[in-house]
């Protein structure tokens, strides 16, 4: 609970949310602007993120009547450890720093559990008796570094086995004193109007109707077996879909044109940012994909999504929001050709 009561919780709090990286991350904290929004209309909401990540909150900038975040601070990290000795390297830090003190928080949100985010927390500027809440424990396949803890004021509890949407509603509950928000308030991600005003991407190559098959992630044994993907790509392409193989570097683009070759019309497109995939993903018929960023996004936009999950745990980051997201296999158990067949074509009749 708050270190603050109740009723020293102003109308127009200045908020701080500190989510760094990485992309799935970064959109399963997308609900608390939201939650906050919805109960603190006037609050000042900052989030400071990888600069990589930017382009995922901007569609949620306060802007032509529209509130949602105040301003997004870019953290530099990945790029500034790769030059540590440059000047412009410092130079930038502190430009971050200034930012980052530009304002004096009365709450700051840390819901990464790392040092390099609490760190951050650290050098914030904090009004006086503000809450620093982030997590006390870890969570069953997350990432946490029990040293984080020692940056809070308010070390929060929460289930071992929690989603990632669910985690990060605890801890600003718990910082804000406020009743636990579950999954009976349904998390919101981008605004239908967003969805509905991306502009259509023009890729070489593409043609409507079109597939998304997002088979790469960062780690090996999350992939789903390339032949499954051509039993699939196989079916979707007879009834008339182009099957679309995105990649990320050159390991995983020689897997999407192994793929390719033995489906009929499908596609490996050049690659593309994150900025793109928003149109990419907003136009495609479908998105199909293992657990990683991509295949979230489309879950988050409410596009028809078929999520397979390998060997991690479906309950971590599973779509529940919505009945269009259909969420497949489970940690140990990967599921089958026929079974992903047969998810998506349901979704596409």
């Amino acid at each position: 609970m708050s270190n603050l009561p109740v009723n020293n919780l102003t109308a127009s709090p200045k908020i701080l949310l500190v989510k760094l990286s990485s992309l799935g991350d970064v959109l399963h904290n997308l609900p608390m602007v939201w939650d906050l929004r919805s109960r603190l209309p006037d609050a000042q909401i900052d989030w400071v993120v990888e600069e990589g990540y930017v382009h995922l909150l901007e569609p949620l900038l306060t802007r032509d009547g529209f509130k949602g975040i105040d301003h997004i601070i870019p953290f530099g990290l990945r790029r500034w450890k790769k030059n540590l000795f440059k000047l412009s390297t410092w130079q930038q830090f502190f430009a971050f720093k200034s930012q980052l003190q530009a304002t004096q928080y009365d709450y700051i949100i840390e819901t990464q559990g790392l040092l390099k985010s609490a760190l951050v927390c650290a050098l914030a500027n904090k009004s006086n008796n503000a809450v620093v809440a982030g997590l006390a424990n870890a969570t069953k396949f997350s990432g946490y570094e029990p040293i984080a803890r020692l940056f809070y004021n308010q070390c929060v509890q929460v289930p071992i086995d929690c989603h990632a949407v669910d985690r990060s509603r605890w801890v600003m509950c718990s910082a804000l004193d406020w009743p636990l928000i579950d999954r009976t308030n349904t998390p919101l991600f981008f605004s239908e109007s967003f969805a509905q005003a991306l502009s259509e991407k023009t890729i070489a190559g593409l043609q409507k109707p079109y597939v998304l098959c997002f088979h790469s992630t960062a780690r090996e044994a999350k992939r789903w077996p390339n032949q499954r993907w051509v039993s699939l790509g196989q079916e979707l392409a007879s009834r008339g879909y182009q099957v679309v193989l995105p990649w990320g570097n050159s390991a995983e683009k020689a897997v999407s044109e192994e793929i390719s070759k033995q489906i009929p019309g499908s596609l490996v497109p050049p690659a593309f940012s994150i900025e793109d995939a928003f149109s990419v993903i907003a136009y495609a018929a479908l998105t199909i994909g293992v657990d990683t960023g991509l295949t979230h996004l489309a879950a988050v936009l409410g596009k028809p999504t078929v999520e397979i999950y390998c060997d991690s745990p479906r309950w971590k980051t599973e779509g529940y929001w919505a009945k269009n997201i259909c969420n497949l296999g489970d940690i140990g158990g990967s599921p089958s050709a026929s079974e992903a067949i047969n998810t998506s074509l349901s979704l596409l009749s």
